[in-house]
């Protein structure tokens, strides 16, 4: 996880800028929504990196009222204001909860309330809009997106009453490409000051809006909003700093990861352990995009070598034994290879793994990990070990490999011809 840093946000401008997201646990709609585990991040982890990473921001805070909610939101990094009983209701306001903030918190000068359920926010998006207020002198900037929808009155049922066009004129109907649509805000993010937040006003003085293109104007509320946020986050969201273009090459542990940790022993004295053909797949996908891959036996957890050597050639990977911390194991490897960690993928599925998930620029785990590793990897399988979570994890670190060489291809097109 990126941690938080305290960066100056101008050389003229000496205000303390914080961001605060709003995590309450009583979600109506997704129940434990700010935590639940959105392609293999914590919902409110996706908008903490990408706070972290513009590094505009002299503190970043969580504001909640639930245990599991402050476990998650220290491992990614932020403070936590631990808010009160009197502004955790369901009928407690945004503008209620960071008045609280502000009163407990005098140092801050400038708020950014940044909403949890906003995962396809990018460090570039709250730093431009900083920029309006230190650089232009605004007191208030908020986020919006452009809708290109027609809207109608609302009759009430029986009442008679004919609807009428409220953006349009129906005998002009423009066509879309004509149209410059209409600006609403997407709920990404509001910047204000304390004195506005003083005045009971999120968005007031001087005012001006930030505009998000749609990819990246994502809403969760209610349960179906969960895929389609998943999907678009998976091609738009902010995976942090890594280069996942880069991976060469990725560590697995066979127990717990290819296996899910059982070893069967038949009465003749063989050991056997069961491998999905998903699992496999997924390797030879990674080998067939020039990334190498090395299991890992644990000598706390020892494979026979008989039993190591059908692994290496029903996958075609090297099997090698590491000890208590694989990382000792697996540093000479890297070096020999010339290559740097942000260049290596990892998954583990324990305690020990804990140094090389935090090291490597691609981690993973399965969803039966231990909260230690979870904690620990930048991603978490929505499979279980021996279930499919390699597969999973192959996709991912090969959809990030092609969102890369997407976003290179945009940095040569000429958007002004």
């Amino acid at each position: 996880h990126t941690p938080v840093q305290k960066v100056a946000v101008m050389a003229d401008d000496k205000r303390h800028v914080a961001a605060l997201v709003l995590a309450r646990g009583g979600s109506k709609g997704i129940p434990q929504k700010n935590i639940k585990t959105l392609a293999g991040i914590p919902l409110l982890g996706w908008v903490l990196r990408a706070a972290a990473d513009s590094e505009v921001f002299d503190s970043i805070w969580v504001s909640t009222d639930h245990d599991e909610i402050e476990k998650v939101a220290k491992s990614w990094g932020a403070k936590v204001h631990r808010r009160s009983p009197e502004v955790s209701k369901d009928s407690s306001t945004s503008l209620e909860t960071i008045s609280e903030f502000v009163e407990l918190n005098p140092d801050v000068d400038v708020i950014c309330n940044i909403q949890a359920t906003a995962p396809c926010l990018h460090p570039f998006h709250v730093k431009k809009a900083l920029e309006m207020i230190t650089g232009k002198g605004f007191d208030s900037v908020f986020s919006v997106v452009r809708r290109h929808q027609f809207r109608w009155q609302e009759v009430k049922k029986g009442s008679g009453e004919l609807t009428t066009p409220l953006n349009l004129d129906p005998a002009k109907r423009p066509r879309r490409q004509d149209w410059d649509g209409e600006l609403c805000e997407n709920g990404s993010f509001y910047f204000t000051t304390r004195e506005l937040v003083k005045k009971q006003l999120l968005q007031g003085g001087k005012v001006a809006y930030y505009e998000m293109l749609p990819e990246y104007s994502v809403d969760i509320d209610v349960d179906i909003d969960w895929p389609v946020a998943e999907q678009r986050v998976l091609r738009y969201g902010y995976f942090g700093r890594a280069t996942p273009e880069v991976v060469r090459l990725m560590f697995c542990n066979v127990s717990g990861c290819l296996t899910d940790g059982r070893i069967f022993l038949s009465v003749s004295g063989e050991e056997m352990v069961s491998i999905n053909a998903r699992d496999t797949s997924g390797i030879r996908m990674l080998q067939g995009e020039q990334v190498e891959v090395v299991l890992l036996t644990s000598d706390l957890d020892p494979v026979a070598q008989s039993l190591a050597d059908r692994l290496a050639k029903r996958t075609g990977c090297k099997v090698m034994q590491v000890g208590k911390e694989p990382l000792d194991d697996l540093k000479p490897i890297v070096e020999e290879k010339k290559l740097d960690w942000k260049d290596v993928a990892y998954m583990g599925n324990d305690k020990q793994d804990v140094k090389c998930l935090n090291l490597a620029g691609m981690s993973a785990v399965p969803k039966d990990a231990p909260v230690v590793a979870i904690n620990a990897a930048k991603y978490t399988c929505q499979n279980c070990g021996g279930m499919g979570a390699i597969r999973e994890f192959a996709e991912h670190i090969l959809l990030q490999k092609e969102k890369a060489k997407a976003q290179m291809e945009q940095h040569r097109i000429d958007r002004c011809n």
